[in-house]
């Protein structure tokens, strides 16, 4: 049996310095090494989330750092998740089921911190009675001053944890020097003294031609340098940051299926066509205006935390005239969740769920409508689609209620069905996660090429990236001081 460690700590200099790339790798490394490690993030703010097996909310990172770990995921591995619903609104999740909406200044000025607190140690608690070592991931900056007597996800927790904290600095996006000796000058020595390591994150060039900048880092902070994380692009995993879009393409190309996916304002889950990514007969694309769904063999509307808000949003930049002349030509456009309620006749917003609208004409594209209600249907199921003979496996997260379909689109488990088909190149689902299966990819494509997919199944991929990722951080890190810090 493998000894107790302490806790680790993932902590970072700033937003989108690979935090949680980072634990899922040390999550994947702990399970190669005969540990039982467990992910956390206290407090989680994020557009993609995942189904537990028992039907609640956690963020997407937490879900994919759970696969990395080899277990599945659980609302203890996320307790708080905060789901942007507009610029200033929020929905709050607590232990998987929502309790409400909230402005920014609502949840970061209110009363409920010490119960928010207290749902997060709960939650580490019974993580660590389960697992070892228990891989925390922070938030943001550990040095936003002003938001310290209210931190409950960054070193509060991991004081409270006992956890051996590892700081984050991404090197691409420059001034590494300042943000790692800024960051820790800034904390009282009690938070200073938690802090056990450093990682340099997203290096590119010759690692050798900074061996005297690794060296001035460890004198001016007193900490020492775990390791120096090369840049890469050949890893493929999940991303829960929205800024991570802005690397997407942008374009079509020759030779390929193009697929356009439809940015939206408030677009969630866009972990559903990774899949679609890493398939070699499909270019992936991203459009943000009508001109660029000219070259789309088929387009996809995803997901969203605000469906009536983005389907205005759509009209008013000619998104939502261009899709339906894309339908009228024959062409494919397939909607996810939100995306589905939008090719629908109407949809209803009698209790206020999203906004003050109460109703707005869809882009009629399906014989569907919609009504919003409180109740949110969150779990993990398994389908056939269109009847066909491969078990397939996504997630449901919505809101809303379809009703009118002709024929379904998949034939659950259960008996019952989801999502409306109107031809072989129209239909809508609630099904999150449908690309993953090969059978649904292959009908996507079929109309436009008789290339098959020489790629394994999507989760065997996984697999063999998450291992791909532990590799390349155990090339790069000093893995045995590593384990001295757990150790201490």
């Amino acid at each position: 049996m493998s000894m107790k460690l302490q806790p680790l700590m993932i902590l970072g200099t700033g937003s989108d310095v690979g935090k949680s790339v980072v634990a899922a790798a040390f999550c994947r490394i702990f399970r190669q090494d005969g540990y039982t490690p467990a992910p956390f993030k206290a407090q989680n703010m994020a557009l993609n989330s995942f189904a537990t097996p028992e039907g609640l909310e956690i963020g997407r990172a937490q879900a994919m750092q759970a696969e990395a770990a080899g277990i599945p995921c659980h609302t203890d591995m996320n307790p708080v998740l905060l789901k942007p619903t507009a610029d200033h609104m929020c929905q709050v999740v607590l232990n998987g089921k929502p309790i409400g909406n909230r402005s920014a200044y609502e949840y970061f000025n209110g009363d409920g911190r010490a119960e928010l607190w207290q749902a997060a140690t709960s939650a580490f608690d019974r993580l660590q009675d389960q697992f070892n070592p228990i891989v925390l991931e922070g938030a943001g900056s550990i040095s936003e001053l002003n938001l310290w007597d209210r931190d409950i996800v960054n070193l509060p927790m991991g004081e409270y944890a006992h956890a051996a904290c590892i700081l984050v600095a991404d090197i691409d996006r420059g001034g590494v020097f300042g943000s790692l000796y800024g960051s820790i000058m800034l904390l009282p020595d009690h938070y200073r003294k938690l802090v056990k390591g450093i990682i340099i994150n997203k290096f590119r060039g010759d690692m050798r031609l900074f061996e005297d900048g690794r060296k001035m880092i460890e004198e001016l902070c007193g900490i020492p340098v775990l390791g120096v994380i090369p840049h890469f692009m050949d890893i493929k995993l999940d991303e829960e940051d929205s800024v991570m879009l802005t690397q997407k393409s942008r374009s079509a190309a020759k030779g390929k299926v193009n697929v356009a996916v439809v940015l939206l304002r408030h677009m969630s889950n866009f972990t559903d066509f990774n899949a679609l990514e890493s398939d070699e007969r499909i270019n992936l694309y991203y459009v943000s205006e009508p001109e660029q769904l000219a070259e789309a063999d088929a387009i996809i509307v995803p997901g969203t935390k605000n469906t009536i808000a983005d389907l205005l949003d759509l009209r008013s930049r000619g998104l939502a005239a261009a899709i339906i002349a894309h339908h009228q030509a024959g062409k494919s456009v397939v909607g996810i969740c939100g995306g589905f309620q939008m090719m629908g006749r109407t949809i209803s917003d009698p209790l206020g769920v999203e906004a003050g609208i109460l109703e707005v004409p869809g882009l009629a594209i399906l014989p569907v409508d919609t009504v919003m209600e409180a109740e949110k249907v969150t779990r993990q199921v398994e389908f056939r689609f269109r009847g066909g003979e491969e078990r397939c496996t996504g997630y449901e997260i919505h809101m809303g209620r379809t009703t009118g379909s002709p024929q379904s689109v998949n034939t659950l488990a259960d008996g019952t069905v989801d999502g409306c088909w109107l031809s072989n190149g129209c239909y809508g689902t609630y099904m999150h996660g449908i690309f993953d299966n090969r059978s649904v990819v292959d009908a996507l494509v079929a109309p436009f090429t008789n290339q098959k997919s020489a790629a394994q199944s999507y989760a065997c991929f996984k697999e063999q990236e998450y291992d791909k990722l532990a590799d390349h951080f155990r090339r790069n890190l000093d893995m045995e001081r590593v384990y001295e810090t757990m150790r201490q």
